[in-house]
C-alpha cells in the first residue's frame, strides 16, 4: 500500500468532511512530522519502519488491540457541565464516525451533554479491529456504559447507529440498568421491517466498490482512489457486515418514548417504515420527516436542527428543567 499523494489529499479534503471519516487518514499525517521526512512516497511496510508513534501496530495481523482500554476511549463528553440534566449518547452510521455530531453540542446549553460513542476501527481507535456482528458490539458497549446510566440519559443513532442504540437500550434494560429516558433514531426503518437492501459486505472487491457508489455514502474521490480506498475498505466491510447480518429478535416492547427522523428523499427508508417504530414501544412514538436523502444529517437543515433541539430538551426530566431555564 502506498499513501495518497499530497495532491489527492487536498482533493478529497475539499469534498469529504471529517464527519464522513477522512479524519482516519489525516491522523496518519503527523507520522511524517515525527519522522522528519515526507512519507507520501513510502510504501506501507516502509512507513511502519518510521512509525514513531506505533500507529500501525497490529494492523498486519488485524488482532484487536484491547490493552488499557477504558471508558474514555468509548465515550467523549462534549459538555463542560459537571452534572448534566441529560446525557445524549450518539452512535455513527456504517463507515462513519461519531465526530459527525461534535458540532451539534452548540445547539444545546451546557446542561445537555452530547456524548460521542467512539466505536473500534475508526478515528482515534483506528488501531483496533472493528466489530462485525451486532450482538458482541452491543454487549461490549453495555459493559462500559452501565456505570454511565446512573444519571438521566438518552440514546441517538443514525442508520447503523440507530440499530446499535435500539439494541443497546434493550441490553441495558436486560441488565437491570436504568432505562434511557428517550430513544432518538434517524435514517433507519423499524427493526422488525423486512430488509430490502441486498447483502454486500462479502461481495468481491469490484462489486463491493460498485455497491458503495450506489449508496452515495462514500465520496467518489475516495472510491476512485485505490490508495485512499485501501485505508477504509476493512472498516466499510466490517460495518456492512454488522448491517447485513443483523437479526431482529422480537421481545417485550420498550417503555421508552421513541422519536424518529427520516429524509423525505431517502430511497432506503420510507416514511411508512419510520412510523413502524411505534411497534417497538408502549410509550409515545413521534415521526418527523425532513428535507434530504439518507444522509441528511451531514448538512442539517434549520428544520431538523430546530426539531432535534426541541425534542432533546423535551426529554429532560421535569425535575431538571429548571436548571436549563436558570442557565438562559
Amino acid at each position: 500500500m502506498r499513501l495518497p499523494t499530497s495532491r489527492s489529499i487536498r482533493g478529497v479534503r475539499n469534498t469529504w468532511s471529517s464527519s464522513n471519516g477522512i479524519e482516519l487518514f489525516l491522523k496518519i499525517l503527523p507520522l511524517g512530522i515525527r519522522a522528519g521526512r515526507n512519507l507520501c512516497g513510502l510504501s506501507y511496510h516502509q512507513l511502519r519502519l518510521h512509525d514513531a508513534g506505533g500507529f500501525f501496530k497490529g494492523q498486519d495481523s488485524m488482532t484487536p488491540i484491547r490493552s488499557s482500554i477504558n471508558s474514555s476511549l468509548w465515550f467523549d463528553h462534549l459538555s463542560r457541565g459537571q452534572a448534566p440534566s441529560l446525557r445524549l449518547f450518539c452512535f455513527p452510521h456504517a463507515g462513519g464516525s461519531s465526530e459527525t455530531y461534535r458540532s451539534w453540542q452548540r445547539w444545546f446549553p451546557d446542561q445537555i451533554d452530547l456524548c460521542l460513542v467512539h466505536l473500534p476501527g475508526r478515528a482515534k481507535r483506528l488501531r483496533e479491529q472493528a466489530f462485525t456482528q451486532t450482538t458482541p458490539l452491543v454487549k461490549t458497549i453495555a459493559d462500559y456504559m452501565a456505570p454511565e446510566t446512573a444519571g438521566p440519559y438518552a440514546l441517538y443513532g443514525h442508520s447503523m447507529g440507530a440499530t446499535i442504540a435500539f439494541e443497546l437500550a434493550r441490553e441495558l434494560i436486560r441488565r437491570r440498568c436504568p432505562a434511557p429516558l428517550h430513544l432518538f433514531v434517524s435514517g433507519r426503518c423499524a427493526p422488525q421491517c423486512p430488509r430490502t437492501q441486498p447483502r454486500i459486505f462479502d461481495l468481491p472487491h469490484d462489486e463491493f466498490i460498485a455497491e458503495l457508489g450506489k449508496l452515495n455514502g462514500t465520496p467518489k474521490e475516495v472510491l476512485e482512489n485505490p490508495e485512499l480506498l485501501e485505508l477504509f475498505l476493512g472498516l466499510l466491510r466490517a460495518d456492512f457486515e454488522v448491517v447485513d447480518t443483523y437479526q431482529y429478535d422480537p421481545a417485550e416492547q420498550l417503555s421508552t418514548p421513541i422519536t424518529v427522523y427520516g429524509g423525505l428523499h431517502d430511497k432506503e427508508v420510507s416514511e411508512e417504515s419510520c412510523r413502524a417504530w411505534k411497534e417497538q414501544t408502549s410509550a409515545s412514538c413521534k415521526v418527523t420527516m425532513v428535507e434530504g436523502d439518507h444522509f441528511f444529517i451531514r448538512t442539517p437543515t434549520p428544520e431538523f436542527v430546530a426539531a432535534f433541539r426541541s425534542d432533546v430538551l423535551s426529554a429532560v426530566p421535569a425535575s431538571r428543567t429548571q436548571e436549563i431555564c436558570d442557565s438562559k
